[in-house]
């Protein structure tokens, strides 16, 4: 398997297929017809039901359709002909510009065509995402495992294919092995991916995350109790760790509220920390500008 060149070429990431878009594409009968600038009437186009990405944020959606409809789709869509629709085509990567394009009216979508299979659409919608931070953590896994099921990967091929390292696969897919309860928090964001798989060996994962989230604990710590017997857990106290005062948990819930990301506030001596943490560059995009107009 990793003899095959088509995996070395796709590692190279999804700007390198883009970037091929000036290529002439060979003429065959009964395929979707493409304007000469690029384009398709938008409702030709339809998403991939095997898309790893699961979650699109609302305030995502809104900032993005408002930046589409004053200086139009920046970046293409890429696009294959529909495997099962005649007249169509599917998205590989991009389906939030799809669904913010929707809601800014768009008649036409700009979009790149590449008439690849099943498993190597998978592989670009998967890459797209992970280089763009998109995914959550246990989408990126499904992603993962979804290749491996699929498509007889091994952790090293896969993670050539991605440009990521092998151990950085396999902590991914450890995180399929924790309970849907902590499967949620890390897709809302309130838990790390750090934090997670110090989960995985627990004896009681569920609790644990519970005061890792409202204690606010740092990784070393989490891992320090994940190792205690689960009695010893809930009597251990993190070394640094201190209780917070009801003004301090209640202004956390606040800017967590305003932001919609994880707000963790940590009091030192003469001063303190404040963390926030973000699931996507998106989410980071909409903070920074928040920051500028206050």
């Amino acid at each position: 398997m990793n003899d095959d060149p088509s995996r070395k070429r796709l590692g190279r990431g999804l700007a390198a297929l883009i970037g091929e878009i000036d290529r002439p594409a060979a003429v065959e009968t009964e395929k979707p017809r493409l304007a000469a600038d690029g384009k398709v009437p938008i409702e030709f186009v339809t998403p991939n039901p095997r898309n790893p990405r699961r979650h699109f944020g609302e305030a995502e959606l809104t900032d993005l359709s408002q930046s589409i409809r004053e200086h139009g789709v920046v970046q293409p869509v890429v696009v294959r002909p529909s495997p099962t629709q005649q007249g169509r085509y599917e998205i590989i990567a991009g389906e939030r510009r799809w669904r913010a394009a929707q809601r800014a009216g768009l008649i036409e979508l700009p979009v790149i065509v590449r008439d690849v299979n099943d498993r190597t659409a998978l592989e670009l919608a998967i890459i797209e995402n992970v280089q763009r931070a998109d995914l959550n953590p246990v989408e990126e896994a499904l992603g993962y495992q979804q290749l491996i099921d699929e498509h007889d990967y091994s952790q090293a091929d896969l993670g050539q294919v991605i440009g990521k390292s092998r151990s950085h696969v396999a902590n991914t897919l450890r995180l399929l092995k924790l309970p849907d309860v902590i499967r949620d928090m890390l897709v809302d964001g309130s838990l790390s991916a750090g934090h997670a798989r110090t989960l995985v060996t627990a004896q009681d994962p569920a609790a644990l995350a519970k005061r890792i989230v409202e204690e606010g604990l740092s990784v070393r710590q989490a891992e320090a109790l994940a190792q205690m017997p689960a009695q010893a857990q809930r009597e251990a106290k993190p070394s640094g760790a201190a209780e917070k005062d009801p003004d301090t948990l209640a202004l956390e819930r606040l800017l967590s509220d305003v932001t919609g990301m994880k707000v963790v506030i940590a009091h030192k001596s003469g001063g303190g920390e404040l963390r926030v943490s973000y699931r996507s560059l998106d989410q980071l995009d909409d903070l920074c500008r928040r920051l500028k107009q206050s």
